[in-house]
């Protein structure tokens, strides 16, 4: 699985925020969209295009690793960010 950390995340990338919707809304990293891990798990194609590479994050980059783990399975390119949302601010 490939990683990053949140300092080297760039504005044009593809970022996808794990957390609550409260949490995003109180913070998150520029041009990130939140979708609920268990929708972007239970339906990925409904969110993601195989074609494009994906920047994962969460509150501190445990439910990301999981869920790149799968989406990796699944066949999409994602990458995880390590350090999650506290390693951005």
């Amino acid at each position: 699985m490939k990683n990053i950390k949140a300092c080297d995340l760039k504005k044009e990338y593809n970022i996808i925020d794990l957390r609550t919707k409260g949490a995003y809304m109180k913070g998150h990293i520029y041009n990130a969209r939140n979708i609920d891990m268990n929708n972007l798990t239970d339906m990925p194609h409904m969110y993601l295009d195989k074609n494009e590479t994906y920047y994962i994050y969460c509150t501190e980059g445990f439910k990301s690793k999981r869920c790149c783990k799968f989406l990796e399975i699944m066949g999409y390119d994602v990458v995880n960010v390590i350090d999650g949302y506290e390693g951005f601010i």
